[in-house]
């Protein structure tokens, strides 16, 4: 992420970066400064980076539209810093640690044409998201958008250290020679095991099974959220990067915070490994091996079904 805000700004020359709030971006000082999320991943580790700003995004369910979040950023340009001055624009396309919050493909395509407007590279955070996850190889061609820059990592090597920044030719040349590098970059044998997996998707046809996996989920947890619709505010998926919401009293706006932590924390009894996610830590996310067969997934789900049950009944 660090090299991709390096690269817009050689390309540019400009100072200025826009991501979002709820945006998980890296731990490191600058990544951090983009993350739009306090608690835990900036409390107590400032100073951070400055000319970093961040917008609204749109969450149908919380109230916050499409038409809220561009009206925030033309709101940046007249407030904060010019869009002249602007380098990237850096956003998931399916918020990962934010809450699983799917960008609407009009967001998206919003994005494209203001940054084409202003001259401004548009960042896509496919780290989460990529290589199958969401039942298309990145989620921006849900949108039908292009990046000009794009970041990848997790599932491009089957859990082998890797990650990487893919982008246009004449962006990506813009930092002098010497100006990217690291110390444990291009790994011979995470390069191995990514050529491997990218074979295994094409093989075994790992993107038609996301959509497919995503579809059961969807099915057995929106039967769960009948059951209990005063507690499930909300099942959402795109292709096998799934989501349930918790909610108090059938109040979207009372985030149940305690019975997603006491799910977490009883999950291991169940022999399942869980995590939360979310602006308030209310919604468990389901990230299942894009390999997993129907029989496994159902297993899994019915032993959710018991956690769920043990905890509000």
């Amino acid at each position: 992420m660090e090299n991709c805000i390096k690269i817009a700004r050689a390309h540019t020359g400009r100072r200025g970066v826009i991501a979002f709030n709820g945006g998980f971006h890296g731990r490191t000082n600058l990544t951090m400064a983009l993350t739009g999320k306090i608690t835990p991943y900036k409390n107590l580790f400032g100073p951070f980076p400055a000319d970093i700003y961040h917008a609204a995004f749109p969450i149908e369910q919380h109230n916050i539209s499409v038409n809220d979040s561009l009206t925030a950023l033309a709101n940046l340009f007249k407030v904060d810093i010019a869009p002249s001055d602007v380098a990237a624009i850096i956003v998931e396309p399916v918020q990962g640690e934010g809450g699983f919050y799917v960008a609407p493909a009009e967001f998206l395509q919003a994005l494209r044409k203001l940054c084409d407007e202003h001259g401004i590279v548009l960042i896509a955070g496919e780290i989460q998201t990529g290589f199958g996850r969401t039942g298309k190889m990145f989620s921006f061609e849900h949108a039908n958008v292009e990046a000009d820059l794009m970041t990848m990592a997790k599932g491009i090597a089957g859990g082998f250290p890797i990650s990487a920044v893919v982008g246009k030719s004449h962006i990506m040349d813009a930092p002098l020679p010497g100006g990217l590098g690291g110390t444990y970059g291009g790994s011979p044998v995470a390069c191995a095991a990514a050529l491997a997996v990218l074979d295994i998707i094409e093989v075994e046809n790992l993107i038609v099974r996301a959509n497919e996996i995503g579809a059961l989920f969807n099915e057995r947890l929106s039967a769960l959220q009948s059951k209990y619709p005063d507690l499930i505010s909300d099942v959402r998926n795109q292709g096998a990067m799934i989501a349930i919401e918790l909610m108090n009293n059938g109040d979207v706006e009372q985030p149940n915070t305690e019975l997603t932590q006491q799910i977490i924390a009883k999950a291991a009894e169940y022999g399942l490994t869980l995590l939360a996610c979310g602006f308030y830590g209310n919604v468990i996310q389901f990230l299942p091996s894009l390999t997993m067969n129907d029989t496994i997934a159902n297993e899994g789900l019915d032993k959710f079904e018991q956690l769920f049950a043990s905890l509000v009944t």
